[in-house]
């Protein structure tokens, strides 16, 4: 098992890295204090290992949520075009399906593996609010059983200036597509 705690000095990195985008990205979370969140990152190793994960796969992640009544951040990957973890299919049951040309791994394990959670429709046009993301790539969010049982699998991305959701079956996958993760902390 992956050791799951960083560095003194990579944490210390990590937290100039995210205060340097959290300054940089006010619109994303404007009544927050980095002070506040900086906190709470250094009480939760684990967490910041899963930052740490996002920002090494180029997800660039930050705020972009605050739940008072579960004192909880929200980091989403923010990142202009979906981060560095592409040609992946949906998850294992797609990847053990496929006979031949099987990709290195599924979206749902890597998430897992990371310690984020795949974003959800809804969260993915929240994240589409704040910015302009996946002009160029598209991302797996996740996808609604019903859908998954027949075989299929959602992603989005973002064209013509609109926000868009397709379908793929759940063991298709292009250098291109990513996901985006969130993380609570």
């Amino acid at each position: 098992m992956k050791n799951k705690l960083l560095t003194p000095e990579q944490s210390e990195s990590l937290l100039k890295t995210l205060a340097d985008r959290f300054e940089k990205n006010m619109n994303r979370h404007k009544t927050l204090k980095w002070e506040k969140i900086k906190t709470k990152l250094e009480a939760s190793p684990e967490k910041l290992w899963s930052l740490h994960q996002m920002e090494e796969t180029d997800g660039e992640p930050d705020v972009v949520d605050y739940h008072q009544k579960t004192d909880e951040y929200i980091f989403f990957d923010c990142s202009p075009e979906s981060p560095k973890r592409r040609s992946l299919c949906y998850d294992y049951q797609a990847w053990d399906s496929r006979k031949a040309n099987k990709p290195e791994s599924n979206v749902i394990d890597t998430a897992s593996e990371m310690g984020i959670e795949l974003l959800t429709e809804e969260k993915y046009r929240q994240l589409q609010q704040l910015g302009k993301f996946d002009q160029k790539t598209s991302s797996w969010v996740q996808t609604p059983p019903q859908i998954r049982e027949l075989g299929g699998a959602i992603f989005c991305d973002r064209r013509y200036n609109h926000v868009f959701m397709y379908h793929n079956g759940a063991d298709s996958y292009y250098a291109a597509r990513g996901f985006r993760g969130s993380l609570k902390v």
